[in-house]
């Protein structure tokens, strides 16, 4: 084709093509011959990464948050301006109707597997996805859980956006504040054990080997008692985790069941009468936003290195 004198004209002004980016998402190669201008973000963790890279005028809404109830007073300014588009997961007519060209979510933050929102489904319709890297264990193996999944989500994010020397900052930021913070141990103890509890009665939803608060929890100087538990969040039985004995009982605070309410089951039950945790009433609250990767994890290792060696 020809191209006309007000076309080149039109070109020139524009100015060049915006240089073309390829971040790894989970198993995937992502894309982007732009930077995106109508994002979306699933779950308070990953809507807060957007926000401290300074991200919100490039986005559309997000979702997933007032539906489990998470939004916090810090948050809430952060998100003012934006509307939730979704109390919990969103259809794919949601995003499609918000007109979306990228949507940060991961497996069981936003998607699940052979949903009806995956990178796959939503491809056809011109919305790119970047998975949350700790949830990529959902479709395919990753090394255990380290800081190193949620410095690599900032710096995609960072490359996605043309943000990289905001995303570099705040990474350097973060690895400096934990090289200069040390769990206060006391001469030679040992690491405390630790269990996490998630939720759950019958039976709990915890954190496995490839969960974000088995990063937090070595961080700060203590074992997660399901270490060896080769899953991301899931459930086990009360008995493994009394046959374990937690010294101290991570409880991560959200939804319906207040952190108050899970601290007085395990308290109250007779069956939990044996562990350290329950004997000695050690309990440590998380928020979910602290327990989940996100620009809040250094804040949430001092937290449980303070209840792990009190002084």
């Amino acid at each position: 084709m020809k191209l006309t004198l007000p076309i080149i004209a039109a070109l020139t002004i524009a100015g060049p093509v915006a240089a073309q980016t390829t971040v790894d998402s989970c198993n995937r190669q992502v894309t982007f011959e732009a930077p995106p201008t109508a994002a979306v973000s699933n779950d308070v963790n990953l809507t807060e990464m957007m926000l401290v890279l300074g991200l919100a005028d490039r986005m559309v809404g997000y979702t997933g948050i007032s539906g489990w109830k998470t939004l916090d007073e810090e948050m809430r300014a952060g998100v003012e301006q934006l509307p939730e588009l979704s109390a919990k997961y969103p259809t794919k007519e949601v995003l499609l109707g918000a007109e979306a060209d990228f949507y940060f979510a991961g497996w069981n933050y936003g998607m699940k597997v052979g949903g009806e929102v995956t990178p796959q489904t939503l491809q056809p319709f011109g919305i790119a996805v970047y998975e949350l890297t700790e949830s990529c264990i959902h479709i395919g193996e990753k090394p255990k859980v380290s800081m190193e999944d949620m410095y690599a989500d900032i710096e995609n994010l960072g490359k996605i956006f043309g943000v990289e020397d905001k995303a570099t900052a705040l990474i350097e930021g973060y690895r400096a504040e934990l090289a200069a913070f040390a769990p206060d141990r006391a001469g030679d103890q040992k690491p405390p054990r630790v269990f996490v509890y998630d939720s759950g009665e019958e039976s709990p939803f915890t954190a496995g080997r490839y969960a974000m608060p088995t990063a937090l929890i070595e961080a700060a100087g203590g074992t997660n008692i399901m270490d060896d538990f080769e899953k991301s969040w899931a459930t086990v039985t009360w008995e493994e985790v009394v046959e374990r004995n937690p010294e101290i009982v991570v409880i991560v605070n959200y939804g319906n069941v207040t952190a108050e309410e899970k601290r007085a089951f395990m308290m109250n039950n007779p069956a939990f009468a044996e562990i350290d945790a329950v004997k000695n009433d050690r309990f440590v609250t998380l928020e979910y936003v602290e327990a989940t990767p996100g620009p809040r994890n250094i804040k949430a290792i001092k937290k449980l290195a303070a209840a792990f060696w009190p002084q």
